[in-house]
């Protein structure tokens, strides 16, 4: 490996530079392990649920049902596409990482400064930074002039942190992003302040940023629960359906000689049996479920995640940006005497004249043009409430820089109106301001007190304080002035909107709120409490550090805030809940969030505030950064769920008369009542038009006051299983009894198929109405405004009239004509069917809804 040492100043050569490239690649992350659609599509022809439907498709075209065949073709094609969509999106997160681990660089390369492309810069460089620059690499500061850097592109937090050249000879501190006073900064992190020289240590893949992409591709996603329980149904109902439709062949041929129409017979078995529209069903749901989702301003990434949300038990919470607005405000302003002003209670008032004074000085303390987030604060505030004009650069004379020894910064400004004096300010630490001002024991205790009880509200707190000079000159530190204190300012990122209501509705649902943050555990659990979260136990990141798996599990079923965490831990955090058995839906925003988003049941990203590898990482993204949508999402999930198993258990019900009316003439030698494309009508049309009015359902009523789902219960409880039998068999007997009765009485085979038909699709129509709410009774239920309820009435209504009155369709169906009374019968089994199934529905009630 070629060496990266420096020569003094004069940085690295050109050679050395090549060399170190060729080595080790450029500043960025690597494309290896890439998936095509390609590989995308080939994967998911391997799911059994897609070879089902294609399968099907097939089989229809070899029997020359052209219309059946282009229906499934097509749903697969649909479900391929959206999943090569998906996948195809979440393959952008290493691009978007790459995109931040690459701005331009200022080196020193061969003992002069060039501009060069960030993924050029390797390892031993020196890079000249300044501020509002966008740092390129990892790297140890060698000079350090009054800096700071963003670093919330990593930790999370808004607040910014001092760096301080590395001195030599001295023990180098551990290399994490977050704390102050530390020699090192970070790739794609900001510089708000100062300036500096620093030696690159780490690039691409090996620089912190690089780590998390890296961390971030190794996750798996796990697999969709429901989509398993679904393949083990579907592989179930195939094995049976095959069973007994190889037993209908060797009955039919060895009873009647037909082998012929026996194969036709068992295929048309086969397809009765076979449950290959439920693949369809869920893509329908999840597909709509999304679509309703996004109507709330949640963009669903993963469909995996809908059927999810209402399993979730614990969400876990980054602070900044999540359950804050990741920018400072500032909250709270004290005098020395103790007198509080707070600016947002009172909007609507004029602030008081010392109060203005305090944070007119603030401002004149702070940047002319600044990137600190909390020098930002004191700007907007005075631009609201104070008259006097934002301070211009060129009458800023001289500025003393925060120093390990005195965290506290000074400026002197040019003031025409004083008759030559310059007017000099200060902020800083509240001990540093104390010292400036020299105030006596009794003054600096008051002070601390105060500063305590706004740090103690989670609140950042500055000192102010104010002097004039006389036009001579300057002394060499902040030391030398005669500072007056003005008071203190107490700095907050503050709460969005509807948090604390949010919070509430995700307790009132079963759904235990955690916070994870870098930031400190007072400041932490202050937000948290504001939030409305109930803090019981708070674990830092360096108790942390030393539990074991094990341990960690135990404490996080009662840690209430996690503070000082790193984004490896986030990621032990939610890996020990899922081994707890926790299904984790967490949220964030920042590049140090992706891999836990990532890793949890239900990934939620920012869509405003956050970057793109948060949103890439996500199953979910919030459009609008609204922590409440949340529940939205949460409740339109259970919903989704709830009319996903009424869709379910009704397809299940209609299979049971479907089936036993084309097995039971061969049983007892019957004219054979169903062939192939009846039940491709009934299953083709009827099943997925159908379950369109389930999705459309409205939820069930107390849906975000009962606990979450159980992700390990069966999407067919025992319960559900029973009642949908049963729905079938009241169903199949109605219409095997007329069935009957019509030959019993010589009406023609033709007339009773046509008979017998109308009436299952009518009883079918019937336990879409009963199926509507386990919870509701048919007459409540009925009053739901639903349209697509009507649209299938209609849809219904046209099909069968156009197989009585189209002679091609009556040819196709061997239907022979029905007179008005036939078809007042049929109504009758229909009507029949919903009045014994909702009598019997109370008894089955509890148990389908718990």
């Amino acid at each position: 490996m070629p060496e990266a040492h420096p020569t003094d100043a004069t940085g690295l050569s050109a050679a050395q530079a090549a060399a170190l490239l060729r080595a080790e690649g450029y500043n960025e992350l690597p494309r290896a392990g890439r998936r095509t659609p390609l590989r995308i599509v080939l994967e998911v022809l391997r799911e059994p649920m897609l070879a089902l439907l294609l399968g099907g498709g097939v089989l229809y075209l070899l029997l020359g049902s052209m219309g059946e065949a282009l229906i499934l073709i097509g749903f697969t094609l649909f479900t391929i596409t959206i999943t090569v969509v998906q996948e195809s999106r979440t393959e952008r997160v290493l691009e978007a990482l790459r995109d931040l681990t690459s701005p331009r660089a200022l080196v020193i390369r061969d003992g002069r400064r060039q501009r060069i492309a960030g993924r050029e810069v390797v390892r031993g460089d020196l890079v000249v930074l300044a501020e509002g620059d966008r740092i390129a690499a990892d790297a140890r500061l060698v000079e350090a002039r009054d800096m700071q850097t963003d670093e919330s592109l990593l930790t999370g937090e808004s607040v910014p942190v001092r760096k301080h050249a590395h001195q030599a000879g001295a023990v180098p501190a551990a290399m994490r992003p977050g704390g102050d006073d530390l020699p090192w900064v970070y790739s794609g992190t900001l510089l708000v302040r100062g300036s500096g020289l620093a030696e690159v240590t780490a690039t691409g893949p090996r620089s912190e940023i690089g780590r998390i992409g890296q961390s971030l591709n190794a996750l798996e996603v796990e697999p969709p629960r429901l989509q398993a329980q679904m393949r083990r149904l579907v592989r179930s109902c195939a094995l049976f359906g095959a069973a007994v439709s190889l037993l209908a062949v060797v009955l039919y041929g060895t009873l009647r000689g037909g082998w012929l129409e026996a194969l036709l017979a068992g295929i048309a078995i086969g397809m009765s049996m076979l449950p290959e529209e439920l693949p369809v069903v869920l893509t329908v749901f999840m597909a709509m479920g999304a679509w309703r989702i996004s109507k709330a301003r949640v963009l669903t990434r993963r469909a995996a995640a809908i059927e999810t949300l209402g399993s979730a038990t614990v969400l876990c919470t980054d602070k900044t940006g999540t359950l804050t607005q990741n920018r400072m405000k500032v909250a709270e302003l004290r005098l020395p005497d103790g007198t509080a002003f707070r600016p947002q209670d009172n909007a609507a008032s004029a602030m008081p004249d010392r109060f203005r004074h305090l944070v007119d000085t603030g401002r004149l303390a702070s940047a002319p043009e600044p990137f600190d987030p909390m020098e930002q604060a004191f700007h907007a505030l005075a631009e609201t409430h104070c008259a006097e004009p934002k301070p211009a650069a060129a009458d800023l004379l001289r500025s003393y820089g925060l120093r390990p020894e005195l965290l506290a910064m000074t400026n002197v400004w040019r003031a025409g109106a004083s008759g030559g004096a310059m007017l000099v300010t200060a902020k800083g630490a509240p001990e540093a301001i104390a010292a400036l001002c020299r105030l006596d024991e009794a003054g600096r205790a008051g002070l601390l007190a105060m500063a305590g009880q706004l740090a103690g509200d989670g609140m950042r707190v500055l000192g102010v304080a104010r002097t004039t000079l006389a036009a001579e000159a300057m002394p060499d530190s902040q030391a030398g002035f005669a500072f007056g204190l003005l008071g203190l300012v107490g700095l907050a990122d503050p709460l969005r909107p509807g948090v604390t209501e949010a919070v509430g509705e995700c307790r009132s649902a079963g759904i235990r709120v955690v916070m994870i943050t870098g930031d400190y555990p007072a400041t932490a659990a202050a937000i948290a409490r504001q939030a409305g979260m109930v803090v019981t136990d708070i674990v830092g990141g360096e108790d942390l550090a030393a539990m074991d798996d094990a341990a960690l599990a135990i404490r996080a079923r009662t840690a209430t805030v996690f503070a000082r965490i790193m984004p490896e831990q986030k990621l032990r955090i939610v890996t020990a809940l899922k081994a707890d058995g926790e299904v984790v839906a967490m949220t964030g925003d920042g590049v140090n969030d992706a891999p836990s988003l990532k890793a949890a049941h239900i990934g939620i990203a920012m869509g405003g505030r956050g970057t793109d590898v948060a949103r890439e990482a996500s199953s979910l993204v919030l459009l609008d950064d609204d922590f409440g949508s949340i529940v939205t999402a949460v409740r339109l999930g259970r919903r989704v769920f709830d009319n996903l198993r009424k869709a379910m258990g009704f397809i299940v019900a209609i299979h049971i008369p479907i089936a036993g009316l084309a097995l039971l003439p061969l049983i007892f030698g019957l004219p054979v009542l169903f062939g192939p494309m009846h039940i491709a009508f009934l299953e083709m049309v009827i099943d997925p038009v159908c379950t369109l009015v389930f999705e459309a359902e409205t939820e069930e009523k107390g849906i975000m006051q009962r606990p979450p789902r159980d992700p390990a219960a069966p999407l067919f409880s025992a319960s559900l299983v029973w009642w949908s039998v049963l729905q079938g068999l009241v169903a199949l007997g109605l219409v095997a009894g007329l069935f009957v009765v019509a030959l019993n009485r010589g009406m023609p085979e033709t007339e009773a198929r046509a008979l017998t038909f109308f009436a299952l699709v009518l009883s079918i129509v019937g336990m879409i109405f009963v199926n509507r709410s386990f919870s509701a009774s048919i007459i409540t239920a009925f009053r739901w405004r639903n349209m697509a309820l009507r649209w299938v009435l209609l849809v219904v209504t046209v099909m069968l009239a156009a197989t009585l009155l189209v002679p091609l369709a009556q040819r196709m169906f061997r239907f022979g004509p029905l007179h008005l009374d036939d078809i007042a019968i049929t109504v009758a089994v229909g009507l029949l069917t919903i009045g014994i199934l909702e009598a019997l529905k109370p008894h089955w009630r509890d148990r389908l809804t718990a």
